[in-house]
């Protein structure tokens, strides 16, 4: 048994320290802080190599097999449960071949250069008439939602395709190739079918059924929301430079003297803090503002998984997120909290794993996508919820959101609700369409036309995102998996439905962050997404919630609203837990801006008094 341990406690220390030494790197590459992309590049093929290894997944099985002859007890029970995290880790990234240990290494270096020469990438905008900036992907999407000249939208879309056109014609597509290559090599037909059977444990057919079922659920309230936008103003409303500002651009510009950009960290501290959540003592490194190089998309990373060590002590983790907010932007308040929600919520989720490895409480396969993303995404959906906005979103002056406001963001949103979450379900079937071309129809032409092709055939209408600047797609990790979305806002509502079902209320709700803790993240990886829903709901996973939700008029939310909102005002509003349990640091790159050695509630402060004197 002896040996047996510390064959397991060498696997978690050796794990911990490919894995930091990658994830330090990422974020510095990441946030532009070090040009060292040959050694994260190198770091990132040591990582792989460590999972893919087959000779441990060999040592692994042997390991397992001694471990049955030994005498039934509480320790081998736990080695058990180590060692089969181990397993499937393993047997989810194993290479078994010298062609795919070699593509894999191809691969990783060519993301690299192409990561390295798209920082250098500077689209424009024009944010006023007459007037241009350098705009990253944050930027071009708020300036399409909120800007009232049709021209400046018109430009943020053209930069979006100008992004299309640039990852066309400097690598993509020999990704994609090298990415089929591979897993043609590893016996899968495509790179698409081997990351969903991988990740999320699906197959094709099973995929499209699930996306088909919703897609027919919600095609009449699609079809009927386009057509009403039209109706009201004019076909051009369906233009995909005037999309988003003909549904919600009004409503986005009035919210922002109640969402500020400088508030949202108090506000993300204060009601994780009534929900109950807490970090077990995680470290979590915050860079929320953009700036040239930095990499344009919200993301949440784990340099140390959390775990309970070989000497039974509690191992915290150390957490990164980032957000890309340029505070003097109409909207950019908005997106900050929805971005602290979210990264923060799979903060949350990782800092709380409480397994025997940090093999459980990874970002990566076997850890689903899904399960992971329901985690972030059911915390970011309590900032659309009525009695939420009334409590927190504020002015300047101190005055709550007024309800014909509430109303309004309800009349705006909820008409297009099918067509967002549809618009989720466009990347995978894009994706999967494209890793079924051949090498040789792989045009940028070819690509283009598809991608076009498939927003029409799910939307109705072109995207005002177009495919190709989504950054998930560029990205091995993230590439092939964005169904994983979708998936989880299913999961999503039905946790919402279960504790609407337990306690009536979700806002400030403090049973929640506990039932999260113990049914969703506990576990981590060692059971799958259906059983951690199961755990929580008494229910398997379901898709018809969240049609149900597309689903409904303005009327019948304007009425739940309603109702959530005098229930709130009846509620007293509770304090919750004393403190997150996290070591907070604030950064810029590599000032740091704020952090909660003098308690949150300096830090937040803080950081206010640094955004009011840098955006007056």
């Amino acid at each position: 048994m002896d040996a047996i341990r510390a064959y397991f406690d060498q696997l978690n220390q050796d794990y911990l320290a490919v894995h930091k030494t990658k994830e330090d790197l990422f974020w510095a590459t990441y946030m532009a802080t070090s040009d060292d992309h040959a050694g994260f590049a190198r770091a990132e093929q040591q990582y792989k190599d460590f999972i893919s290894d087959a000779g441990r997944l060999s040592e692994t099985r042997a390991q397992l097999a001694r471990l049955q002859a030994q005498p039934a007890s509480a320790e081998r029970q736990a080695l058990a449960h180590g060692l089969q995290g181990w397993l499937a880790v393993f047997e989810a990234n194993i290479i078994d071949n010298a062609e795919g240990r070699a593509l894999m290494a191809e691969l990783i270096a060519a993301e690299a250069a192409l990561f390295a020469k798209k920082r250098e990438l500077q689209p424009t905008q024009l944010a006023a008439p007459g007037r241009s900036e350098v705009a990253t992907l944050s930027m071009l999407a708020t300036n399409l939602a909120t800007n009232p000249d049709e021209d400046c939208r018109r430009s943020s879309l053209e930069a979006f395709r100008g992004i299309e056109r640039w990852v066309l014609e400097n690598g993509f597509l020999e990704l994609v190739k090298l990415r089929n290559r591979f897993a043609r090599a590893l016996g899968f037909p495509n790179y698409f079918e081997l990351k969903l059977r991988k990740n999320e444990r699906m197959t094709p057919a099973q995929l499209d059924a699930i996306l088909d079922d919703f897609l027919a659920r919600t095609a009449a309230a699609n079809a009927r929301s386009l057509a009403q936008l039209a109706a009201a103003q004019g076909e051009s409303a369906l233009r995909p430079w005037n999309l988003r500002f003909a549904s919600a651009g009004d409503v986005v510009r009035r919210m922002d003297a109640y969402m500020p950009f400088g508030p949202a960290l108090r506000r993300w501290v204060e009601s994780f803090r009534r929900l109950g959540i807490q970090y077990r003592g995680a470290t979590l490194q915050l860079d929320l503002l953009e700036r040239k190089g930095k990499y344009q998309n919200g993301f949440c990373h784990g340099p140390v998984p959390s775990f309970v060590d070989a000497r039974g002590q509690w191992v915290p983790g150390q957490i990164n997120f980032t957000a890309e907010a340029k505070p003097d932007q109409v909207g950019s308040g908005l997106r900050a909290i929805n971005t602290l929600f979210h990264e923060g919520g799979h903060a949350a989720h990782f800092a709380n794993v409480v397994q025997n490895s940090p093999c459980f409480s990874q970002e990566f396969a076997p850890t689903s996508m899904a399960y992971a993303e329901t985690q972030s995404m059911f915390c970011d959906s309590l900032l659309n919820d009525a009695d939420w906005l009334k409590r927190y979103a504020r002015n300047a002056a101190g005055e709550a959101i007024p309800d014909e406001l509430i109303h309004a963001r309800i009349a705006s949103s909820q008409p297009m609700r099918a067509f967002d979450e549809r618009s989720i379900a466009v990347v995978p079937k894009f994706e999967a369409a494209l890793y079924q071309m051949s090498d040789e129809a792989l045009t940028p032409a070819a690509v283009l036309a598809l991608a076009r092709a498939t927003e029409i055939q799910v939307l109705g209408v072109e995207s005002p995102r177009p495919m190709l600047a989504i950054p998930h797609l560029l990205n091995q990790e993230s590439a092939a998996s964005y169904q994983g979305y979708l998936l989880a806002h299913m999961a999503v509502f039905q946790t919402r439905a279960f504790f609407l079902r337990q306690h009536g209320y979700l806002t400030d709700n403090p049973a929640i962050g506990p039932a999260l803790a113990e049914h969703f993240w506990r576990p981590g990886n060692s059971i799958d997404h259906d059983a951690t829903l199961r755990s929580l709901t008494g229910e398997g996973f379901s898709a018809q919630y969240l049609a149900d939700e597309c689903n409904k008029s303005v009327d019948d939310c304007w009425a739940q609203a309603q109702q959530s909102i005098a229930a709130a005002a009846a509620r007293p509003q509770g304090e919750g837990v004393a403190a997150l349990e996290a070591h907070i640091r604030v950064v810029h790159g590599a000032e740091l801006l704020a952090d909660s050695s003098a308690g949150e509630a300096a830090m937040c402060e803080r950081f206010e008094a640094w955004v009011g004197a840098h955006y007056p």
